[in-house]
């Protein structure tokens, strides 16, 4: 299935295929419905809702969140027809881990009918954590296997073994290199402080995170011939598109299997029309708001414009903390590269909030923002009126990632004795 040619869009589109487009797909739909009628835990949920034979019959079907998909994923365990069924573990970095299925293969055969970042002649670096239940390694893996490449499956290194890999890859000659952005700027981070280039190196695939512009800046000096391919998705949806370096780094084309939905208050939502889907994503929220628009790349059809999470409000004392906004302020301060708040909490209750940031900031500069932060933000003037001086900003040589997939989120969560 084909995008056809359009003109510019004239107006936003709610979907990102055409009903004629989706029409086939929609059976898959309505086999996905039934088996969500049959999970105890949603008795009545979708009593008065036919099984979808249009895109509007599909937007009045209510939205699934994850927790939802969790319950559903307990009753029905899905296996896959042939070869094995993995699970793979969403979340963790802040929340709860959750569960997503898939088979041998992990979908990306019919991501490589549209999608061929890799070829023959790569040696591609797979830099994704393979740690426990974590599944962008492996989907890469599926991708580069499809590519025929020659792979480097190298995984999560530590602070200390960065220099020596380095020497090696580039005596390797590597081409391609994969992972979310966070460790990927650990990598040309130490690149560049060690002085090691990567002239070889063309492609670098991401997946997992926002791209990061202060990428950019390394990847100048380290490999600049280097350019960005996108993926979007996440353990329940799997991948649901990809970008080219001729896109702008939020936007990303479907694929024809996978349909998007832009729904109330501007939130995503996806729908599976791939008959081998395990996870029974319909009408399913990640939390993501976006819109449907035109690509500057020229690619024809709807594009989807991932706008950023809404869902990333932390609870401080009974208050809800915008993380996104937050950061987005603390971001535009000179010398700061990028953000994280860190909340302690002690017995349920937050202890303190620590703005954690990458860069340079002055000590007379960063207690200026702090007071700043504490005035102007309703949640931590009101939460910490008590003791305001549990609200500090702190210069720090590494934010709090996720030791098993490499990941930093706006936020973190630590729990003190």
């Amino acid at each position: 299935m084909t995008f056809p040619p359009t003109s510019p869009l004239t107006s936003p589109p709610s979907f990102s295929l055409t009903e004629e487009q989706a029409a086939a797909g929609l059976a898959v739909a309505r086999r996905t419905l039934e088996l969500l009628r049959g999970v105890p835990e949603f008795d009545g949920r979708y009593d008065a809702f036919p099984g979808p034979s249009s895109l509007a019959e599909l937007a009045a079907l209510p939205p699934l969140a994850k927790d939802d998909l969790n319950t559903a994923l307990a009753h029905l365990e899905p296996a896959a027809e042939r070869g094995a069924t993995w699970l793979f573990q969403s979340g963790g970095s802040t929340g709860a881990p959750k569960v997503g299925y898939a088979p041998t293969g992990f979908y990306m055969a019919k991501v490589f009918e549209h999608w061929r970042p890799l070829d023959r002649d790569d040696v591609f670096v797979n830099a994704w954590g393979a740690g426990r239940m974590w599944g962008a390694h492996f989907l890469a893996a599926g991708l580069a296997d499809l590519s025929g490449c020659r792979v480097i499956a190298l995984g999560s290194v530590t602070a200390e073994e960065y220099p020596e890999w380095l020497g090696f890859l580039a005596d390797r000659r590597v081409t391609a290199i994969g992972g979310t952005p966070s460790v990927l700027r650990l990598w040309f981070a130490h690149a560049r402080a060690n002085g090691i280039e990567l002239p070889s190196l063309r492609k670098v695939l991401w997946l997992g995170e926002a791209w990061q512009p202060q990428l950019e800046e390394d990847l100048a000096v380290v490999a600049p011939k280097a350019r960005r391919h996108g993926m979007f998705g996440s353990t329940e949806t799997w991948v649901v598109g990809s970008n080219s370096p001729d896109c702008p780094a939020d936007t990303f084309h479907p694929f024809p299997h996978q349909l998007v939905h832009v729904g109330d208050g501007g939130l995503l939502d996806f729908t599976s029309l791939d008959p081998a889907m395990l996870n029974p994503v319909l009408r399913y929220r990640t939390g993501d708001a976006g819109e449907l628009t035109s690509c500057p790349c020229g690619r024809p059809g709807p594009a989807m414009r991932v706008l950023g999470r809404r869902d990333n409000v932390v609870q401080i004392r009974g208050l809800g903390l915008h993380v996104d906004e937050l950061l987005a302020r603390v971001e535009r301060e000179p010398g700061v590269s990028r953000a994280q708040v860190l909340v302690t909490e002690q017995g349920g209750r937050a202890k303190s909030v620590d703005v954690l940031v990458l860069g340079e900031l002055p000590d007379d500069a960063a207690e200026a923002l702090r007071r700043e932060l504490l005035a102007g933000t309703f949640t931590l003037s009101t939460a910490f009126v008590h003791d305001p001086e549990h609200v500090r900003v702190r210069v720090v040589d590494a934010l709090v990632s996720n030791e098993r997939t490499g990941k930093t989120a706006g936020f973190a969560i630590r729990e003190e004795a």
